[in-house]
């Protein structure tokens, strides 16, 4: 089991290093890395022995997951610099300034034809965004921690309540590459979304969902049965749109891009190497 999780986390190597040497994140999501972090450090802390003693299996592969998630997010977070870029849309009374329009929450889409007002502008960098998850993920975390400790004062309550949490960020977790799958749906590219890593992902919920049911323990069983779920899913959507992935050193016709300037507007066709 040990194996499985840790291998589950390394098998994220391969994208972290081509962002390293991209020296960019390109269309990759945090989403997922930032919930295994959260789910991990719940899952740490259910399996400390103030909150559910004889959990060796649970606080030591959380942990190792910890140190891992971590220095996932931290090459996410320097990387995420160079990518400012996005498309937006913005619709007749939208909001054009302020919160929204810094964070990039609303108005956003990767297709220039689904809005009127196709353009690009430079948005706040996705690591501002990120470590304001970090932050919200650390003051909640501080708040449970404290809340358990004060309010219940048997290891029953305090691994009920701390089990609930798991099982919402635990079924987060899963379902966080969501982002992900629509992505590979729109684009009918994989390549985003690594097959050994929708495989471990399958593997890693599905022994734990059978751990679960020996240990008879509900915490673990409803997160890792969506978790198998999910990982299924994600297979599934490889095998059938792998073949309509672009492959690497083709050339790719991109769709035509609507430009302005000064003098004349029309539209242009581009064809990049891919």
């Amino acid at each position: 089991m040990n194996l499985i999780l840790v291998f589950c986390l390394y098998v994220r190597r391969p994208t972290f290093w081509r962002i390293y040497k991209a020296k960019d994140v390109e269309e990759f999501k945090p989403d997922p890395y930032l919930a295994t972090l959260m789910n991990c450090l719940l899952w740490f802390f259910y399996g400390l022995p103030i909150v559910h003693p004889n959990s060796t299996l649970v606080l030591t592969i959380n942990g190792i997951g910890l140190v891992i998630e971590g220095a996932y997010i931290i090459i996410f977070i320097i990387y995420a610099a160079n990518n400012t870029r996005v498309h937006t849309c913005n619709p007749p009374n939208a909001p054009s300034s302020g919160l929204l329009y810094l964070f990039g929450v609303s108005f956003c889409t990767e297709d220039p034809f689904a809005c009127p007002n196709p353009c690009h502008v430079p948005v706040l960098r996705v690591q501002w965004k990120m470590l304001g998850v970090l932050a919200i993920e650390a003051a909640f975390m501080a708040a449970v921690v404290a809340g358990v400790l004060v309010g219940a004062h048997t290891h029953e309550k305090r691994s009920m309540i701390v089990g609930i949490l798991c099982v919402i960020f635990g079924s987060i977790m899963y379902a966080s590459p969501l982002t992900i799958m629509g992505k590979v749906i729109r684009t009918k590219s994989v390549e985003y979304m690594p097959f050994f890593l929708s495989l471990v992902n399958f593997l890693n919920g599905l022994c734990w969902t059978g751990y679960a049911l020996i240990k008879f323990d509900i915490y673990i069983t409803i997160p890792n049965a969506l978790g198998t779920i999910f990982g299924l899913i994600q297979l599934i959507l490889y095998f059938y749109y792998y073949k309509s992935t672009p492959r690497k050193g083709k050339n790719v016709e991109l769709p035509t891009v609507l430009t302005k300037n000064a003098v004349t507007s029309g539209n242009v066709s581009v064809t990049v190497e891919k």
